[in-house]
């Protein structure tokens, strides 16, 4: 099992540096044979089998460590189990450490916007390109014009980071290490979360942090999003365990990597208020936790020296359009119906509507979970993280696969049905498997075709084969401890039930059963 995540996250690595995008300078491409790789249509494409095959080394990996600490839930160590999980996530993440950033370009613009602060350029007010050289060779074209929307901390660490060097591929390395800071406070938060609510503890850190989708897009293709959540889970345990300021102060650090990880004060602000709560209370709660959040988060501003103006990027992701998000889609298929019915509409027009409804949707469940949902209970409080974070995904006008890396902490350590822990078994894989589908093939149409026809052909081997269904159907079982007592035992044998003992045989009766076979 942790020699195939092994040798499939090998793999990643090696079919990585075919089909990833590097700086043209990169040392590695004085590298004939890889040279030749990726010069060529048909190197691409086996570069691009050798990572599907990899990822799905890594969800079969996966799976059998799921089932495995599921089966032992009744007699096994649970800390044991947690452990496993844990040096597992550890020995299959330790090859994608090294590599060029996966399936995105994202963190290629982390390394210039690094580089951009230590030498003094505020990301706030302009994009890369105001920067020559290698650092900006790899950046994806649609953003080296635009402003960052990130918070101060990627920021200060980046500037750290170039400090120290100029190489753009070992600034990744230094901003992958942050994100597994996140990977390392999900491993601390999530088994608490689970005792929290009656999960397998082994079980929800399984499906976690050592999911395909977390390694794919949270580890190999290093978006911010990872620290992020991982701040958000501790915020609320450390809200639980030390006080609700404390946890404030890291649902303030985690909007100081990512604007939506403040969501999370909302829970840390009811989960420490008692049961009875009054409106006021939690009024007066609500706006303590707002302020030390926001204080903290303008005050790293302002000590890292970068300032507040990430305000002003909050619509940066927004320029694109994403097949993953719900309103998106809708407001771009109005258009294109009203269109067909000669509607003379400026272009974009309902897709703008649907947005902005879908904005005003998102704010106001977060006012009515801030009003409404239970206070003083710690299972409550991991379902209004879930909601809130699920809900902002399924509304956001932006989606991409590595935005389930914000629900998914909460949603694991939920009790939840067993159709719903398949279907998130089975999201894991898939959004695992099609990670090299996102940006970065864009407009390359043959691969996307050969990486599609290599999904169809495992997603139904590692989830719809009869044996796939019984391992998934094991993990869905295993996901609640005290699942099994609610499926009845068979009645035990009674007194008038059990029959007497048998006699031995006598020496008559055995010669008449040995003539009986002759």
């Amino acid at each position: 099992m942790l020699s195939r995540g092994l040798l499939g996250s090998a793999l990643v690595l090696l079919g990585g540096l075919v089909v990833s995008t590097l700086p043209r300078s990169a040392p590695i491409l004085q590298v004939e044979a890889l040279a030749a790789l990726r010069g060529a249509e048909a190197g691409r494409m086996l570069g691009l089998a050798v990572v599907l095959t990899g990822l799905g080394l890594l969800a079969a990996a996966w799976l059998r460590l799921c089932r495995e600490v599921g089966a032992g839930r009744e007699t096994g160590d649970r800390d044991e189990a947690v452990g496993l999980v844990r040096f597992a996530t550890l020995v299959w993440s330790a090859p994608l450490v090294l590599a060029p950033p996966l399936f995105s370009r994202d963190g290629w613009s982390y390394a210039a916007q690094g580089a951009m602060t230590h030498l003094g350029i505020s990301p706030y007010e302009h994009g890369p390109s105001v920067l020559r050289g290698p650092v900006v060779q790899a950046v994806d074209p649609r953003w080296m014009d635009t402003i960052t929307p990130y918070g101060p901390v990627p920021l200060a660490v980046g500037d750290q980071l170039a400090a120290l060097t100029g190489n753009p591929w070992m600034l990744v390395i230094g901003h992958r290490v942050l994100a597994l800071v996140g990977l390392a406070l999900l491993a601390w938060a999530v088994p608490r979360l689970a005792t929290w609510t009656g999960v397998d503890p082994a079980l929800a850190s399984a499906l976690v942090i050592a999911s395909p989708l977390m390694l794919a897009n949270g580890v190999g293709g290093l978006h911010n999003d990872l620290l992020m959540a991982g701040l958000m889970a501790a915020a609320l345990v450390v809200a639980v365990e030390h006080g609700w300021a404390w946890g404030a102060v890291l649902g303030g650090t985690a909007a100081a990597v990512k604007a939506p990880g403040g969501l999370v004060c909302v829970a840390v602000a009811l989960v420490g208020l008692p049961a009875a709560a009054t409106l006021t209370d939690r009024v007066r709660r609500l706006a303590g936790v707002a302020g030390v959040s926001l204080g903290w988060l303008v005050g790293l501003g302002l000590l890292t020296g970068v300032g507040v103006g990430w305000v002003a990027g909050l619509t940066v992701p927004g320029t694109v359009n994403t097949p993953l998000s719900v309103t998106t889609l809708a407001g771009g298929s109005l258009d294109w119906v009203a269109g067909l019915l000669g509607l003379d509409l400026a272009p974009a027009t309902l897709l703008g509507v649907v947005r902005t409804l879908g904005s005003g949707a998102a704010l106001g469940l977060v006012g009515w979970a801030a009003l409404r949902r239970p206070t003083g209970d710690r299972a409550s409080a991991v379902g209004t993280a879930a909601l809130l974070m699920g809900g902002l995904v399924v509304l956001s006008p932006v989606v991409h696969l590595w935005y389930l890396l914000w629900v998914v902490p909460f949603v694991a350590t939920l009790r939840l049905s067993r159709l719903a822990v398949t279907a998130l078994v089975a999201v894991s894989v898939i959004a695992g498997l099609v990670a090299p589908m996102d940006s970065s093939l864009h407009g390359a149409y043959y691969a996307i075709v050969l990486g599609s026809m290599i999904v169809a052909i495992l997603a139904p081997v590692l989830l719809w084969t009869r044996g796939a269904r019984a391992r998934v159907e094991r993990i869905a079982t295993a996901h609640l401890p005290g699942l099994a007592d609610l499926v009845p035992a068979p009645p035990r044998a009674t007194a008038a039930s059990v029959p007497p003992p048998r006699q031995p045989l006598g020496t008559a009766e055995l010669s008449g059963l040995l003539r009986s076979f002759r």
